[in-house]
């Protein structure tokens, strides 16, 4: 397959130059520019990674991030152009997690994944004359060295945050996307991942996630109206719901903190909501609807109706005669492979030209016929947000949010 002067070759094919004297390493000078990366300000990585190349016996080494909507690859030298995810061998490796060789004019290019545990960042494109089972293995150390400085970094570069934008902020997102979690987090025994649009205007949609020891927690929000208040009550009860996790809190303790934060802070606002509590090790899950869509149990690629529906709740933050003592936690065990979906309105009330909505069945179907052609739960909620978009042609009257979790997922 050829891409421009590019061609794709298999990656058996890759080991054309056995290891010898040309691969060995300057460790005192890898030493020094590991030492360096600790402090080297974000706009330094592209020149760093160049000369980490060049101690590993590699050519040059060039780092790309994945854009807020995961639609292109932004390098992080600002004079290359930008790469399409759907429509490159650099997106290919970003979409499956997989590398990705190809001939070029002068050599060899490979296409490494960056990630950061479960989370794509983007990917890594390492240029050499060509490439045996040593290079490779360095082309993957200098993955994951990146993977890290970039995770690390970009907790407090502008600069970082500003070369994944693709248009200008507004300010009710800007506030909110600063509480949001990684899109993606896990472990061998359960991983969760989440996409929220539009990704420059949101205003009342949230999504968090967070492992505590074995217990992966999850939160989806959807706030009353759609300007600053609205994200600053989802921002307030992200904040109220981490308080008390980190405190050991249980579930319902969480969410009756939710519900005090908002009747004492903004007691004009209020927000409906889900919040779960999965044991990774039992598959136990718990949890919570506050006036919320109900959860939907994918098992065995199909939806088990009513398996997570739960008597109504009212909504979390409202004062007064309808506030609750207490609130209702439900229980149900998982089955090894289950995974629970997370939604708000917005997803299912997407309206095409002739008004027509997406529909409940349609969403399902979409994440049930996705995961059975062996994609990654991230890359079925990044396809599966794209299709809304289209659907409505990128002018949703709504936030749309949708949080997907799966327990024991190693057979990906």
């Amino acid at each position: 397959m050829k891409l421009g002067t590019e061609e794709v070759i298999p990656l058996s094919d890759t080991s054309r130059t056995p290891s010898g004297p040309d691969t060995a390493i300057d460790e005192s000078r890898l030493e020094e520019l590991i030492i360096e990366a600790q402090t080297a300000l974000p706009v330094e990585l592209p020149a760093l990674a160049n000369r980490c190349a060049c101690a590993l016996g590699l050519d040059t080494a060039l780092v790309y991030l994945v854009d807020l909507q995961q639609q292109l690859l932004i390098p992080l030298d600002e004079a290359l152009e930008t790469l399409p995810v759907d429509r490159s061998p650099a997106g290919w490796a970003y979409r499956t997690v997989s590398p990705q060789v190809v001939e070029a004019d002068d050599g060899l290019i490979l296409w490494m994944p960056l990630i950061d545990g479960a989370e794509r960042l983007g990917v890594l494109a390492v240029r050499t004359a060509s490439l045996d089972g040593v290079r490779m293995r360095r082309s993957r150390m200098l993955a994951h060295l990146f993977a890290m400085l970039i995770t690390s970094k970009r907790a407090y570069s502008d600069w970082l945050a500003a070369r994944t934008r693709t248009a200008t902020m507004r300010l009710p997102a800007e506030m909110l996307r600063a509480f949001l979690p990684p899109r993606t987090i896990g472990s061998s025994r359960c991983v969760s991942t989440a996409v929220l649009e539009p990704a420059y205007e949101v205003a009342g949609d949230a999504f968090d996630h967070s492992v505590v020891k074995n217990v992966l927690h999850t939160m989806i929000l959807d706030a009353m109206g759609h300007d600053l208040n609205a994200g600053l009550t989802t921002s307030v009860a992200m904040a109220a719901a981490r308080n008390a996790r980190r405190h050991g809190a249980d579930l319902a303790d969480i969410v009756g903190s939710v519900d005090q934060a908002l009747a004492r802070w903004l007691p004009d606002y209020f927000c409906t909501g889900v919040l779960c509590r999965l044991d990774a090790e039992t598959g136990v899950l718990r949890w919570v609807n506050c006036g919320h869509p109900p959860p939907l149990l994918i098992r065995a690629e199909r939806v088990l109706a009513g398996a997570l529906d739960s008597p109504p709740q009212p909504p979390i933050g409202l004062a007064g005669p309808l506030a609750l003592v207490g609130r209702q936690v439900h229980e149900v065990a998982l089955e090894l492979g289950d995974c629970v979906l997370l939604y708000t309105d917005g997803v299912v009330e997407a309206r095409d030209a002739d008004g027509a909505e997406f529909g409940l069945d349609r969403f399902t179907d979409f994440i049930i016929r996705s995961s059975s052609a062996g994609q990654r739960p991230a890359e079925v909620l990044r396809l599966l947000i794209h299709a809304i978009l289209d659907y409505q042609r990128n002018q949703l009257r709504d936030d749309a949010t949708i949080l997907l979790f799966e327990w024991n997922p190693q057979h990906r």
